[in-house]
């Protein structure tokens, strides 16, 4: 994996390893590292509200959301999870398979693109991508709907669904953390939706426990940007 890009003398710098000495039980689970299978306050959503694929949630996100997919059909709506909970080592293949080419980013393999430049390859990357360690996903709260194809909710059943979840989600304990109007942060995703009960005192304990020593691990992780927590973590639709 660390093999030197096309056209450079130098190998990039290897990932840091973290001093897992460092990380509490709940600094673990605030980054992900852990696996909901064996975590007792997770469960399988049911798959007729997956599309088949196996996706956890905390119990209680979970319960909720079927609820809500429930009351959807009688609008002839259908919901369902397209991604769930997701493990710090899940984030860091979908991270280092765009910062190394694997996928491309913008219809560009970004390791071709920017070989001397892996800030910007990172700053790509970002638009869409949480940094490992983290993603809001990691704490079985937060989900993504039907697509992640932003022209998906523009037109035509994804634009029913997003219109119908702005209007009925909050009933059911969700909002929607990446909203147009925001200085700092990812791109609007219409697709991602967050159980606020529990994400919103789980952000607060993010920003008070983890630190940028405790984001490491994976490729490019030497390059990040001083201020990711703040734009990226904090960065959110507080309302």
């Amino acid at each position: 994996m660390n093999m030197a890009f096309p056209g450079t003398k130098a190998s990039p710098k290897k990932p840091s390893k973290p001093d897992m000495k460092r990380y509490s039980p709940e600094i673990e689970y605030l980054t992900g590292r852990f696996k909901a299978s064996r975590h007792a306050s997770f469960r399988k959503v049911k798959f007729e509200y997956t599309g088949g694929s196996t996706q956890y949630l905390l119990k209680e996100a979970a319960d909720s959301f079927e609820k809500m997919a429930e009351e959807a059909k009688k609008d002839k709506i259908t919901l369902f999870i397209v991604s769930g909970f997701r493990s710090f080592n899940r984030q860091k293949r979908i991270w280092e398979d765009k910062y190394l080419g694997v996928t491309l980013v913008e219809n560009k393999n970004l390791r071709e693109t920017y070989p001397n430049h892996p800030e910007k390859r990172i700053a790509l990357i970002l638009k869409y991508s949480s940094i490992p360690g983290t993603s809001r996903h990691h704490w079985g709260t937060d989900l993504d709907i039907n697509s992640v194809s932003p022209s998906y909710f523009n037109s035509g059943e994804g634009k029913k669904i997003h219109e119908w979840l702005e209007k009925n989600a909050s009933r059911y304990g969700f909002f929607q953390p990446y909203t147009p109007g925001r200085s700092k942060g990812y791109e609007t995703e219409p697709w991602h939706w967050s159980y606020k009960k529990i994400s919103k005192s789980l952000l607060k304990k993010y920003l008070s426990n983890v630190t940028k020593d405790h984001i490491k691990g994976f490729e490019g992780d030497s390059f990040l940007p001083d201020s990711f927590l703040e734009d990226y973590v904090k960065g959110i639709n507080h309302d």
